[in-house]
């Protein structure tokens, strides 16, 4: 690559889907497996090739998109990430028209809730104008799909087919080999004001591109996370814990505690008189005592006493006494018997 790889990351959405945990913070940075989202975002795009010169461009919401800015500041202060606002939630092709000042050369994009598990090292050797990657699933009229031709070329994008004839999923993450032309096919979508429900869709665009002649092509994905919903947080978190960001093994002696693997217990966290996991996070700086804790995200300042929580999605300096069941409170909620 002559140009430096842009990475374009839309977060602008509201996060409805998450709250009350989106109340006061964006979607990206809501607790997982003892990260962020988006730290396990960014890290999914650590095999594309000279990812040191790779430059982040983060399409920002009108509202609480400086807490997205001072984040990366503070945990990634040596990376380059240019920001754009996104006023309007009217669709993805609009949020990359907003961010279109810093979109040339090659450019990978991903939703901000996809996570994936992927090899992106071969792009600097790609000869197609542009990639989709997908996943076969069961049951395709939830999502959008890509249609090949006998080659293998895909012909079209199809947004909820009404059929399964077709069941390669779009994950939510392309390459283009000339980010200018997905903004000048963004240009004649809006001119011509091709929506759905006053929205501007991706794959809109990128079906006029395929009209003009681009070269496009899939490549599939074995692991295909969500983080869009408490359901699927739980599931990714599961899937997270037991492959890889379990740290049973480093937690060494905790006061009176059984730990049921896989967990994560961040070394600043104090658990004591507990039973803890499986499936469960824990952030710094949590208190936990007296309580049995599984298949739960406890986020960073936490107190939990004397209860049990199963399922549950705790926000930063939330504190539950003397419950039991099945919680989702926000930051700094407070909940007792």
């Amino acid at each position: 690559m002559t140009k430096p790889l842009k990475i374009v990351i839309p977060m602008a959405g509201f996060g409805t889907r998450l709250r009350p945990l989106t109340w006061s913070k964006p979607k990206p940075l809501v607790s997982l497996a003892g990260k962020t989202v988006l730290d396990h975002l960014l890290n999914m795009f650590r095999s594309v090739p000279d990812f040191k010169s790779a430059e982040f461009v983060f399409i920002l919401g009108p509202s609480m998109g400086d807490q997205i800015q001072d984040y990366v500041a503070k945990h990634y202060p040596d990376w380059h990430v240019d920001y754009a606002v996104q006023p309007e939630m009217k669709g993805q092709s609009d949020a990359y028209w907003q961010a279109r000042e810093y979109l040339h050369g090659p450019m990978l994009m991903a939703f901000s809730d996809t996570l994936i598990e992927a090899d992106f090292s071969f792009l600097d050797q790609e000869k197609s104008d542009c990639i989709a990657w997908v996943k076969p699933v069961p049951d395709p009229r939830r999502f959008g799909v890509a249609e090949l031709d006998d080659a293998g070329a895909v012909t079209r994008l199809i947004e909820k087919p009404q059929n399964m004839d077709n069941n390669l999923a779009l994950v939510g993450c392309y390459y283009f080999k000339e980010s200018e032309d997905l903004i000048s096919a963004i240009t004649k979508q809006i001119e011509d004001e091709i929506t759905l429900k006053a929205e501007y869709y991706l794959a809109d665009a990128i079906n006029i591109l395929l009209d003009r002649g681009i070269k496009m092509r899939t490549e599939n994905v074995e692991t295909w996370l969500d983080a869009g919903t408490p359901d699927a947080l739980h599931e990714t978190n599961r899937y997270l814990l037991s492959h890889g960001r379990d740290n049973t093994n480093e937690l060494g002696s905790l006061e009176d505690t059984q730990i049921i693997p896989p967990v994560f217990i961040h070394p600043g966290a104090k658990v004591s008189h507990s039973m803890i996991g499986p499936n469960t996070s824990i952030g710094e700086g949590a208190l936990i005592q007296g309580s049995t804790i599984k298949d739960s995200i406890i986020a960073s300042g936490a107190k939990v006493t004397n209860s049990r929580l199963e399922t549950s999605l705790l926000g930063h300096d939330v504190t539950v006494t003397g419950l039991s069941g099945k919680f989702n409170l926000g930051d700094d909620s407070t909940a007792s018997s």
